[in-house]
């Protein structure tokens, strides 16, 4: 990891051309057809991601920070997607990197090909069917080095690899895996990690000022403030199913979702649950004041060809005025959207479900309503994996209009898994999937 001593610039736009001018060079449109309507709900525009050497993208943000990119091309800020002021304008998020999964010796290790990328905020514009990068903010330390994705400690996050699994990397206490963004009316951000879990604030110009982590994370060695506000029934998140959605409600408080059910009373028990928790924070107090329970949909409701129910996830959480939310239940390949209203009688915060002795735990629990939880109502607005155009793994949507959604995807910088994701060069063989902001309109009073 370098340490940048030219120090972090923010991306400036040109004048002649709206691009930012380090990345102007290496930006290349293209576009996909839109598809035609399916049911009630219909796809009316889809745009893509041009093909961006992801070296000449964070080189440009933060110069020697990608000594090899291996091939791989910008991709990954489908994790979210917020409005960005004015039409067709967004802010995104890329997550920790392109990374993978290699069995060696029977056992997966998790593969970082670029170790030096720096997550990045993306501001992004939507024009015909092509989606232009117009500016990006590298995410940084309080000393102005960069934020990479490495994983953050040994007794709790996987080991990383280089791309062929067979070099250890070092874990990074400042490393994030981001996931969702929102920004506040000041110009700063307020992102979401999947690592401890925690809610991290970010200066305008990408300095991480705060991370919310849970208590008794015991998280050190950070080069910028590590405040543990967070419950610490928290540290019993699955491990890369940390928080993963983020709102931002008309007040100014934040909601954080966790992706999937926490391991309590273990492992097997988290993979099992249908039951997730959203968290709210107050910005002003600095601290969680509710917490809610989610309850998933079967996983063969959610999604028809799928029976595993690990493999449902909260993804994206979009504030609909009040105290409602839009919260995205998905698989990799299917999604439904569910209005639920955050009730002061759901709040479980503080409440026995936070004692991670109790038994059974709410996680195990067959039918927590029964068992007196207060467990979110909802109502489904739209099944994703019925409207014809819609891509697979969903992770970021933002409302245009009341009966417009944006809808982003993580295309996972064109990775895939195992020993065939490189060739004998090094190089990425390519997945061939690309990010696309794909515009859907819903029907009319959904």
């Amino acid at each position: 990891m370098s340490s940048h001593a030219a120090g972090p610039r923010r991306v400036h736009r040109s004048l002649a051309t709206g691009l930012p001018l380090a990345l102007a060079a290496v930006l290349v449109a293209a576009g996909t057809a839109t598809a035609a309507p399916s049911g009630d709900a219909r796809v009316i525009r889809t745009a893509t991601l041009g093909e961006i050497p992801l070296g000449a993208f964070s080189d440009a943000l933060l110069p020697g920070s990608v000594a090899d990119d291996h091939g791989i091309k910008l991709g990954g800020i489908g994790s979210d997607i917020y409005p960005a002021g004015r039409q067709g304008e967004y802010w995104t998020v890329t997550d920790r990197g392109p990374n993978g999964q290699i069995k060696v010796d029977g056992k997966k290790r998790r593969t970082f090909p670029v170790p030096g990328f720096d997550p990045a905020i993306v501001k992004i514009r939507v024009s015909g069917d092509a989606i232009k990068v117009i500016d990006a903010i590298p995410l940084t330390t309080s000393s102005g080095k960069a934020v990479t994705g490495l994983p953050n400690q040994k007794s709790r996050d996987e080991a990383p690899y280089t791309y062929d699994a067979r070099t250890p990397l070092s874990y990074d206490p400042n490393g994030l895996d981001t996931e969702g963004i929102v920004r506040a009316g000041d110009g700063s951000f307020w992102l979401v990690d999947e690592y401890g879990p925690s809610l991290v604030h970010v200066s305008a110009r990408g300095k991480v000022l705060a991370r919310y982590v849970p208590k008794g994370l015991g998280l050190t060695g950070a080069d910028y403030p590590v405040v543990e506000a967070l419950p610490s029934i928290l540290l019993h998140r699955k491990t890369n199913r940390g928080f993963e959605g983020l709102a931002q409600l008309p007040g100014g408080d934040l909601v954080m979702a966790l992706q999937s059910p926490l391991s309590l009373p273990d492992a097997d028990a988290g993979d099992a649950s249908r039951t997730t928790r959203l968290l709210r924070f107050s910005p002003r107090e600095k601290a969680v004041t509710a917490e809610y329970a989610y309850r998933f949909d079967p996983v063969d409701v959610v999604d028809p060809g799928e029976d595993d129910t690990s493999e449902l996830k909260i993804s994206s959480v979009v504030a609909v005025g009040g105290d409602r939310l839009l919260v995205e239940e998905r698989t990799d390949k299917a999604a439904r959207l569910q209005l639920v209203s955050l009730r002061r009688t759901s709040d479980i915060l503080g409440g026995p479900w936070d004692d991670d002795t109790a038994a059974p735990s709410l996680e195990q629990l067959d039918d927590p309503a029964a068992q007196g939880v207060p467990v979110l109502a909802k109502r489904l607005v739209v099944d994703l994996g019925k409207v014809a155009g819609v891509p697979g793994k969903i992770e970021g949507i933002a409302r245009v209009d009341h009966d417009t959604l944006a809808l982003v995807n993580d295309n996972d910088f064109g990775m895939t898994d195992g020993t065939g994701a490189f060739d004998s060069q090094g190089r990425l063989v390519d997945s061939g999937i690309r990010t696309t902001v794909t515009y859907v309109r819903l029907p009319k009073g959904r």
